[in-house]
């Protein structure tokens, strides 16, 4: 595939442009990198259109028309958000420098997965301006909101933009590997309420956080944490990211809340594990009859897992194989993506497959390598030629 014959000084520079927008979750500001995007489309012969959401958020639309618009698109999908920096000090680099050394493009972003977004719209780029359009048009979906609330995706699924798309490429960092299916994301916040009391007659209140530490070790025997695997995924997962409680030291508390995220597999729904946390603070509640609890959900976004065998899937997987020249490998993520909207809404099969290094992503001095990144282009060109031709002979029979 080296004789695809890239442009890898456009490329670079567009990235480096998009990494130096900052684009950090809360506030987003999608819109303007949106506006940077749409011009670099504009300029290269691709149609593109800025879908504003809430002040200064965007989603953005870039379609590159194929030789057989009847044909079920395929869709890009990359979101144009980024996680905060952190504690700067912690940075060699100013997080939005989008410097290029070594090889490598620094910067929030690069990684997770401005690369990823830039390597899409270069694709699309270059088959326009190339001899060989494929058949099927390919539409590019910019996102804003991903790593928040996703609430990019929910709006393209409100507009029905996508909704006659026949496969997805979403380039979320996957170091060039086919990952097929992804955890999802349960976070549920638990409050207990007690008594106050003078902090040293104990025994005349009724202390919450002691209550939440029963809790959170019943909650840490929940069976499915045990019992339940997916081939690529593994087992679910569950953290307890916050907790605070109490008023000063000299005061039984009278409340605690902490806040837990569960990644989940298909084999388990959602419901079950929320029913599960019910009835242990159900359960609580009548063995002490002493406190009162609240269970609220935060975050709902459920597992990616394609249909087995899926045709897609293995078409992803073969093409790799050429590009690469590795073994098929197929993979799962930890994280979640926007496919977790997309999928139960279109139905369709979805592949991640991104330059990034996941385990780059989220971390001070963020990078992506620009020889993966490269290599990442010429695999969204492969694979949308490739879909289309499949696409073709399905519809022809």
């Amino acid at each position: 595939m080296s004789n695809m014959n890239i442009n890898h000084e456009r490329a670079n520079t567009f990235l480096q442009k998009l990494v130096k927008i900052n684009t950090v979750n809360p506030p987003g500001n999608e819109y303007a990198i949106a506006k940077v995007i749409s011009e670099h489309a504009e300029n290269n012969n691709l149609k593109s259109k800025i879908k504003p959401l809430t002040n200064g958020r965007a989603n953005i639309v870039i379609e590159l028309e194929g030789k057989n618009p009847k044909l079920p698109p395929l869709v890009f999908s990359g979101h144009l958000d980024t996680v905060p920096v952190g504690e700067q000090q912690n940075w060699e680099k100013k997080p939005t420098s989008g410097e290029l050394i070594d090889g490598k493009i620094h910067g929030r972003g690069s990684c997770d997965m401005k690369s990823g977004v830039a390597g899409l719209i270069e694709a699309m780029i270059h088959m326009k301006e190339s001899d060989n359009l494929p058949e099927a048009n390919i539409t590019f979906i910019g996102t804003a909101g991903e790593e928040v609330d996703c609430i990019g995706a929910k709006a393209v699924i409100k507009d029905k933009i996508i909704n006659n798309a026949g496969a997805m490429v979403i380039a979320e960092p996957s170091k060039n590997l086919v990952y097929s299916a992804h955890k999802g994301a349960l976070w549920v916040e638990v409050i207990i309420y007690g008594k106050t009391a003078h902090g040293s007659m104990p025994s005349q209140g009724v202390n919450a956080i002691d209550y939440m530490r029963v809790f959170l070790e019943r909650l840490n025997q929940l069976r499915f944490l045990n019992e339940k695997i997916h081939p690529l995924l593994g087992k679910p997962t569950l953290n307890v990211s916050t907790i605070e409680g109490g008023i000063q030291t000299n005061v039984v508390p009278d409340q605690c809340k902490v806040t837990v995220d569960i990644r989940t597999i298909p084999e388990i729904a959602h419901s079950e594990i929320v029913n599960g946390i019910q009835e242990i603070l159900t359960g609580m509640e009548t063995e002490w009859g002493l406190f009162h609890s609240e269970l609220n959900i935060l975050h709902d976004l459920p597992p990616l897992a394609n249909k087995k065998n899926d045709t897609f899937v293995d078409l992803a997987l073969h093409v790799n194989q050429e590009i690469r020249g590795t073994e098929l490998l197929e993979k799962g993520a930890n994280y979640y993506t926007d496919g977790s909207v997309f999928a139960p809404a279109l139905d369709l099969p979805i592949i991640i497959y991104g330059p990034g290094d996941e385990k780059m992503a989220h971390q001070p001095n963020e990078y992506v390598d620009v020889d993966r990144y490269i290599e990442a282009i010429q695999y969204y060109i492969s694979i949308a030629r490739v879909y289309s031709k499949t696409q073709r002979e399905v519809n022809s029979k």
